[in-house]
């Protein structure tokens, strides 16, 4: 099983812990507040832990459940801290009617992570293409990811099949810049030929 650490408290952070607890991992959920970072953990139970801002992260595998625009600046500030982790960036660079990406074009958030990232930490993208509330569900998924180191992305494969997910390698980092754009696609899937928010994406092998 993984150490996981998250940073973040939000509804993917909390969805996450609660599957990778399931799973059998040991988690750690870091916070900027300290009081609700306990509350959060007492609700996850199960020998959930909570960590502090800033120090050095108790996992092997990082996860950034922060808004985006938050996520390259969060990992500058801890520095040092994350060196040798694999930092998995979760995250969709929407701009505000999440109609279109921030980022500019033939890049990716999880590049820019990557930038700020110490030498030795890994950056993979995952996650990105399943909403909140579907992961909560007990059903198949599918969980796309990219990134240049191949350990970092076996580890990563590893606790994803923990957590009862298949994971799906799409290549090196620069993937990223697609998988955001497939998050940007079932934005559009949901306002208009899904007509709501309860699917994933997947991939289907012939019978």
């Amino acid at each position: 099983m993984s150490d996981i650490s998250i940073i973040g408290l939000g509804h993917m952070a909390r969805v996450l812990g609660a599957r990778a607890l399931d799973g059998g991992n040991a988690v750690e959920l870091i916070g900027r507040d300290a009081v609700k970072t306990a509350d959060v953990v007492g609700a996850l139970g199960r020998g959930a832990t909570a960590g502090k801002i800033g120090a050095a992260p108790a996992g092997d595998i990082v996860i950034l459940a922060v808004p985006a625009t938050s996520a390259a600046p969060v990992v500058s500030r801890y520095g040092g801290a994350l060196a040798d982790k694999v930092i998995v960036d979760i995250t969709n660079p929407f701009n505000p009617t999440a109609t279109g990406l921030v980022t500019p074009d033939g890049t990716s958030l999880a590049q820019q992570i990557a930038e700020a990232a110490p030498a030795s930490a890994q950056v993979v993208k995952a996650f990105n293409t399943v909403f909140g509330h579907v992961l909560a569900e007990d059903r198949p998924l599918d969980v796309f990811m990219a990134g240049d180191d191949a350990q970092a992305k076996a580890s990563l494969a590893a606790f994803i099949e923990s957590i009862g997910l298949r994971p799906l390698d799409t290549g090196d980092l620069k993937m990223a810049q697609w998988l955001e754009g497939a998050g940007l696609l079932m934005m559009g899937l949901g306002r208009h030929g899904v007509g709501n928010y309860g699917f994933s994406l997947g991939v289907s092998l012939p019978g």
